[in-house]
C-alpha cells in the first residue's frame, strides 16, 4: 500500500512540472517561430525589421492575461535596435497597437526620423494614436486595404483637450471654475505643442502640406478611435500604399489573442486566391 501511495504521489508531482514546464516550453517555440519569420523578411527586403505589437498574451507559469500599450519600455528596446542598425541599412517596423504614451512614441518616432536609410511602417490591422505618430515619422507606410490609423489629438485623462478647449469657450467665464480652466489652459498648450511636433514630423516629406496635415490629425475633427482608412489617409494626403509582403500576416498569425476559451471567428486556413488556376 505505501508503494502505491508513492508511485501515485511521483506521478502526481511529475504531472504538475510537465504541466508548470509546457507553457514554458510553447514560448520559447513561438519566439522561435517568429524570430525565423522576421529573419525571412529581414533576407528577402535587406532591411532590419522591427516590430511593435501589442496583444493580449499569457504570461509567466500561469498564463496570466495582460493587455500592453506603448511605454517607456517599448521606446528604449526600439531606440536600442535603431542604434544596433548600420546608417546605410534600411529599417522596416510592424505596428499593431492602440496607441501609449505620448513620451514614448515621440521618443520613437525622433529615433526613426533621424535615421539615415529608408523607414517603412508597416500597419497589418490597426496603428492607433501613438502608433500613428510613430508611422508619420517613416518614409511609407505600407497599410493592408483594410487597416486603419488615428488621429493623435491629445488627451488630458479620459477627456480629449479639443473638447475641453470646446466647453470653455462656450461658456461664460463667469461660470467655470477654476479647475476646468487650468485643464483648458493645458489643453490649449497640449495641442499647440502636439501640433508643432507633428508638422515638423511631416514637413520634410510634405512641405506647405505638412501643417495642414497636423492641424487635420491633431485638432480634434474626429473622435479619438476615428478609424482613418487607406482611402481616408489617401484623401488628407498621406503618402500610403497596401503593398503589404505576406510575411507580415505570417508573423501576426503568431500573435493570437489569448484568454479565450474558444474562438470567436472560425474558417478553413486555406488561401484560396492562390488555389486559383491549381
Amino acid at each position: 500500500m505505501a508503494d502505491l501511495f508513492t508511485i501515485i504521489f511521483q506521478i502526481f508531482w511529475m504531472v504538475l512540472i510537465v504541466s508548470s514546464l509546457t507553457p514554458l516550453f510553447k514560448s520559447f517555440s513561438l519566439h522561435a517561430s517568429r524570430e525565423g519569420i522576421i529573419r525571412s523578411i529581414e533576407k528577402k527586403r535587406n532591411s532590419r525589421v522591427i516590430t511593435l505589437i501589442h496583444r493580449e498574451e499569457s504570461i509567466s507559469l500561469f498564463g496570466v492575461p495582460i493587455r500592453r500599450y506603448i511605454d517607456i519600455e517599448d521606446s528604449e528596446e526600439l531606440i536600442r535596435a535603431i542604434k544596433m542598425t548600420p546608417n546605410d541599412m534600411p529599417i522596416d517596423i510592424i505596428i499593431h497597437t492602440p496607441g501609449g504614451l505620448v513620451l514614448a512614441a515621440e521618443q520613437i518616432a525622433n529615433a526613426l526620423k533621424k535615421h539615415k536609410r529608408k523607414v517603412t511602417v508597416f500597419v497589418p490591422h490597426y496603428a492607433m494614436s501613438g502608433g500613428t505618430l510613430i508611422a508619420l515619422a517613416a518614409d511609407e507606410i505600407v497599410m493592408d486595404e483594410n487597416a486603419v490609423l488615428g488621429p493623435v489629438d491629445p488627451q488630458l485623462g479620459q477627456y480629449p483637450a479639443a473638447s475641453i478647449l470646446s466647453v470653455v469657450r462656450k461658456k461664460d467665464i463667469n461660470e467655470i471654475d477654476d479647475q476646468t480652466l487650468i485643464l483648458a489652459d493645458v489643453a490649449e498648450k497640449a495641442i499647440r505643442q502636439m501640433k508643432e511636433y507633428v508638422t515638423d514630423l511631416l514637413k520634410e516629406k510634405y512641405n506647405e502640406k505638412a501643417e495642414e496635415l497636423a492641424d487635420k490629425l491633431v485638432s480634434g475633427y474626429w473622435t479619438h478611435d476615428y478609424p482613418i482608412t487607406i482611402e481616408k489617409a489617401r484623401e488628407l494626403g498621406l503618402k500610403v500604399t497596401s503593398d503589404m509582403p505576406k510575411e507580415v500576416y505570417m508573423l501576426m498569425d503568431l500573435y493570437k489573442q489569448s484568454g479565450k476559451r474558444r474562438p470567436s471567428v472560425n474558417y478553413v486556413p486555406v488561401d484560396y486566391k492562390n488555389l486559383k488556376g491549381k
